[in-house]
């Protein structure tokens, strides 16, 4: 189950301390929907490359398993498992056509990797237990999130050297965004409750949507510093965008909620749609 999955199917029990004013806008978003391959139900919508590429999860609905997918401008849909994999995540897509995922072994471990060229690469972090790589900037810089037995944290890869982005005195932190300057976006967890922040150069700056009731997961971000996210409320999620230090929500007419998965430097915001019947639809959207 994926960190974002899990974090929205949690029960909590305390409110969110809010951080902004005027969360109650709406954005203006055009929309451009897209439906699964036969077969295959959306899981996730996660990372959009600069070219419009869109990545994320199917569930397959014969096999029972997650599969990776890339969607490409044109809409072709790519399914893509991990070898030896029992379940593959994609989450980030960077401008070159590299895809970092994770996916879980047979013996229930998960392993970050990098797809470029159609060449596959595994990839642990030293003495993990399990990785999450979750996006790749145009330098090839990568971030994610590690576990040990006592605690999980965040990492930044840059030129074959790591620097640990571990939110102080937190027991998990995930990082899941990064823009070409360095610039990460990620959530900790204080018990249950799922807090957002921006991380660069060291420093935190937390970002949080006001009064949401059981936390923040930021997802997405871009070389503007524009970020999108996710307040969480029981077993569903709504997206937002966060720019100049106010948050606009991202709402699609007649659908029962919307997640935001990521943003690219074009500004174009990837994501899925869960419409009131149950159904998921994909989507691409420009936001004001």
């Amino acid at each position: 189950m994926s960190v974002r999955r899990h974090a929205l199917l949690v029960v909590l029990t305390i409110a969110l301390l809010s951080t902004a004013s005027n969360a109650k806008k709406i954005a203006s978003c055009t929309f451009d929907t897209f439906n699964p391959p036969s077969g295959y139900t959306i899981a996730e919508v996660n990372g959009i490359g600069d070219d419009g590429t869109v990545v994320g999860q199917l569930f397959d609905n014969n096999t029972q398993r997650g599969v990776g997918f890339l969607r490409a401008p044109n809409g072709k849909i790519t399914v893509y498992s991990a070898p030896k994999s029992s379940q593959t995540w994609i989450y980030g897509q960077n401008a070159t056509g590299t895809s970092v995922g994770y996916y879980l072994d047979s013996k229930s471990h998960l392993h970050g990797f990098s797809l470029a060229g159609g060449k596959f690469t595994s990839f642990d972090y030293p003495k993990a237990t399990n990785t999450w790589l979750l996006d790749v900037n145009q330098q090839g810089a990568t971030v994610g999130s590690y576990g040990t037995s006592s605690a999980v944290k965040g990492f930044l890869l840059a030129n074959g050297n790591y620097t640990t982005i571990a939110y102080p005195n937190q027991q998990s932190t995930y990082v899941y965004a990064l823009n070409d300057s360095q610039a990460a976006v990620g959530s900790y967890f204080n018990g249950s409750v799922s807090f957002g922040f921006l991380w660069q150069n060291g420093k935190f700056t937390d970002i949080n949507y006001p009064k949401a009731r059981y936390g923040t997961l930021l997802s997405g971000i871009n070389n503007a510093g524009v970020i999108v996210g996710n307040h969480i409320s029981a077993d569903r999620a709504f997206g937002f965008i966060y720019q100049k230090n106010a948050f606009a929500n991202i709402v699609y007419s007649g659908g029962n909620y919307t997640l935001a998965g990521g943003i690219n430097n074009n500004g174009v915001i990837s994501g899925q749609i869960v419409m009131k019947n149950g159904d998921t639809l994909g989507f691409t959207a420009v936001c004001k």
